[in-house]
């Protein structure tokens, strides 16, 4: 079977002189509680990391080693998170923007180019180009939602451990059955996003 060549996006932008190129992605805009998570990322050029991929395609035992080899060689890195309150207070699209612009921001070298997760780019100053479907079509923004992903679940395992009653280990956050039943038990805790409460 065939397989996506995930540098074909940097390519192009390769070929318009753009040398450092980073690709941005977040990790948990659907969840009812936790913050939500971005990361930035600039590999090198033609970097090949067996199973890279939109983190949503890749098993979680895989995303761990991809988290380490990530890191290990990327040009840069950063991993970003915007808090329940701040979503609460500017909506979980600007939240999400946000943590994206931080984390590119956060990238030492600066990038040249950034691309990003998605259709949307409001406050995103960095030069940059929307890609929708980005994390199956661009190798740095599949790093990026890598280290998004395994950032958040690993700061919500640790929220499971101070919230044990939610059992956010299980279900992340996200509205599972569940965690609407915990949710009617025990009402919401500190980390909860109450604009995302609205079944309750």
């Amino acid at each position: 079977m065939a397989t996506t060549d995930l540098w074909t996006v940097e390519r192009e932008c390769r070929a318009q002189g753009l040398r450092r190129i980073c690709g941005a992605d977040e990790a948990g805009a659907g969840p009812l509680a936790g913050d939500v998570y971005a990361a930035a990322v600039i590999l090198p050029y033609g970097c090949l990391l067996e199973g890279l991929n939109d983190s949503k395609q890749v098993s979680p035992k895989k995303r761990d080693r991809l988290f380490d080899e990530i890191r290990e060689k990327a040009v840069a890195w950063a991993v970003t998170s915007v808090g329940a309150a701040v979503i609460d207070e500017i909506n979980i699209l600007n939240a999400r923007l946000l943590a994206m612009e931080r984390a590119i921001q956060a990238l030492d070298p600066a990038p040249d180019f950034a691309l990003i997760d998605g259709n949307r780019d409001a406050g995103i100053t960095c030069p940059h180009r929307t890609l929708v479907k980005g994390d199956s079509r661009s190798a740095n923004i599949a790093a990026a939602s890598i280290l998004a992903k395994v950032s958040r679940d690993r700061y919500m395992e640790k929220m499971a451990a101070l919230y044990p009653q939610y059992e956010f280990e299980r279900h992340k956050g996200y509205p599972t059955k569940r965690h609407y039943e915990l949710l009617r038990q025990y009402g919401p805790c500190p980390i909860h996003r109450r604009s995302f409460l609205k079944k309750l």
